[in-house]
């Protein structure tokens, strides 16, 4: 991945991270390298896609994935769970929040149980959970 990416697409990115923050109630990873390799992959994905698609994860066709937004920062993930497998939006030890997750999600099983210390907060499609889960469990990406 190309290191160059705009000035306008980092400004949106980082802009974007921090309001998300708040919003959710969590914090960037406090590896301040963490935060800025996947800043860095949100921005190169906005540039070249025209969307933060995230960019820890491999996808077949990006573009495929874009139709789906599945995976567009902040993704279903984060918003029906509460956890970002980038490390992005995380509680303040650095640790994604697993607490909503199933039981067999990879995350869960990665890092165990991580209660969400801002409950009030975020999760705006967690009415959604059962439709992600089925959709994880059948799509290959």
């Amino acid at each position: 991945m190309s290191k160059n990416v705009s000035e306008e697409s980092l400004s949106r990115i980082r802009n974007f991270v921090e309001k998300y923050c708040e919003k959710s109630g969590t914090v960037t990873h406090p590896n301040k390298e963490i935060t800025d390799v996947v800043v860095l992959g949100l921005a190169h994905h906005r540039d070249t896609l025209g969307k933060p698609l995230c960019p820890c994860r491999f996808y077949p066709d990006k573009q495929e994935e874009i139709k789906h937004r599945t995976w567009i920062c902040a993704c279903d993930d984060m918003q029906i769970y509460k956890y970002c497998h980038c490390l992005l939006f995380v509680n303040e030890e650095g640790m994604p929040i697993t607490e909503y997750l199933p039981e067999d999600h990879e995350g869960r099983i990665s890092y165990g149980l991580v209660k969400d210390p801002t409950p009030d907060k975020g999760r705006p499609l967690r009415n959604k959970a059962q439709e992600r889960e089925d959709e994880r469990k059948n799509r290959p990406s």
